[in-house]
């Protein structure tokens, strides 16, 4: 069984496709990539959909989801909303 790629030839029917590079190893090979940089080094690629957050400001997002989830509780069993299981 042959894993040959396959194309429509304009009358309804399939041709082969004309393998033309025998080592496909060489196809992978990008400078984008490193491999042809020195020493097999990786290129720095900048990554704009990554903004990471700050520190100071991921510790306060989640202090302040603690104290509103305290709130929540302290409101709702101080109103009598939920009551303790007897």
């Amino acid at each position: 069984m042959s894993l040959q790629l396959h194309r429509p030839d304009g009358k309804g029917g399939l041709e082969p496709r004309v393998v033309t590079e025998k080592d496909w190893r060489r196809q992978l090979r990008s400078t984008r990539w490193g491999a042809a940089l020195e020493k097999g080094r990786l290129p720095e690629l900048a990554n704009p959909e990554m903004n990471p957050t700050s520190v100071g400001r991921s510790v306060a997002v989640w202090v302040g989801l603690a104290l509103v989830t305290l709130g929540v509780l302290v409101v709702g069993y101080g109103s009598g909303f939920w009551s303790f299981g007897s």
